[in-house]
């Protein structure tokens, strides 16, 4: 942890009283401003992979918009409701992907048992086999 008279030298502390008026700023103490950064926290959240940010004119207008895009790894705490989310969101796609792959798998077997001429039921069928045939026989 840093000394308590270094603090001003931090480029979070300068940066935020840089922005206080000169009486306020002076008026804080070591003590108060290493409070005031702990409680803030440090700049490291501000470092993203992508940090794209800018300005957009608008025509006939005084004004500009801004966008931001950032984009980067998730480091905040997960919340417990944002894990039980998550669970389940997992849950139901693997699910969903077991119920499909085995659904296009059952259809699959059943294409080949037709092109085999392998009858389980006499005198029914799907008429996938059939449909297939005229459509690319």
């Amino acid at each position: 942890m840093k000394k308590i008279n270094a603090i001003r030298k931090d480029p979070d502390v300068m940066n935020l009283l840089s922005r206080l008026p000169d009486e306020t700023a002076l008026s804080l103490t070591d003590r108060q401003l290493s409070h005031i950064k702990v409680a803030v926290g440090n700049a490291g959240y501000r470092k993203h992979k992508i940090d794209c940010r800018g300005t957009i004119p608008i025509p006939f207008y005084p004004s500009r918009i801004y966008f931001v895009l950032l984009m980067g790894r998730n480091i905040r705490a997960v919340t417990r409701t944002e894990k039980s989310i998550a669970l389940m969101t997992t849950l139901f796609l693997a699910a969903l992907f077991l119920s499909l792959s085995t659904l296009l798998g059952l259809v699959v077997l059943y294409i080949l048992k037709s092109a085999l001429g392998i009858d389980l039921f006499e005198g029914y069928s799907l008429g996938l086999w059939s449909w297939l045939k005229q459509k690319f026989g």
